[in-house]
Parts: structure tokens; sequence; C-alpha cells
């Protein structure tokens, strides 16, 4: 007599077909369509996953050269002369207080730069 695992098949089956919920047309009904529309997303999602990681420290860095700009310094100087006073912010937060609380970028930028003279006058 063959045996085929009807329970658990159907299970598995029914788990891919909730997973697919929302997909259009036959990737949300049928089993064998579902499966690859489920499986290519989840690859994506993996993906992007890192990939959203990457996007965000770029935008905070444009965000943060384009408030470094006018006060006079670049953004590669900014966070030399930062980590030079052991100032230490991440991208986040100084794209944060950058686009929020210009007075207090500013204080930021003055000891960055403070910094890097005592780093030039040191070497």
């Amino acid at each position: 007599m063959r045996v085929t695992n009807a329970p658990a098949s159907r299970r598995r089956r029914k788990r891919m077909l909730f997973a697919a919920k929302g997909f259009r047309l036959k990737r949300s009904k049928l089993y064998r369509y579902a499966s690859d529309a489920v499986d290519h997303g989840r690859q994506y999602a993996f993906r992007d996953r890192k990939t959203k990681k990457r996007n965000f420290r770029t935008l905070w860095q444009a965000r943060i050269n384009a408030a470094a700009r006018p006060a006079g310094i670049t953004y590669s100087r900014l966070m030399e002369g930062l980590k030079a006073a052991k100032i230490a912010l991440d991208r986040k937060v100084l794209a944060d207080i950058a686009a929020t609380d210009a007075p207090a970028f500013v204080e930021l930028v003055k000891l960055a730069q403070n910094a890097l003279v005592q780093k030039a006058k040191a070497a």
C-alpha cells in the first residue's frame, strides 16, 4: 500500500498558500506558482535587509555632508575631527542633529575643527 503522508503534505501546502496571501492571480491560488513566488520573495527580503542598512548609511552621510558644507567643513574632515575629539556619535544621530538642531550641529563642527587643529600641531 502506498503511503502519501497526506496530513503533513496538506499542512505544508496550506502554509505556503498562506504565505502567498496578497499575491495576484495564480501566485496566491496554486501551490506550484505560490511556492516559487514565496521563495523568490524571501530571497529578495533577505538581500534587501542588507541593502537597507547600506542605503540608510548613504542617506545619513549625504545629510551630514549637506549640513557640514555651509559650516565650512567637508564630511570626511568632520568625521575625522569628531574621531580626534573622541566624540562617539554614530551617523544616524549626527544626521538627526544636522536636520533638527542646527546650533548643536555647529557646536559639533567647532569641536571637530579644534580637534583637527590639535591633531595637526601634535603631528
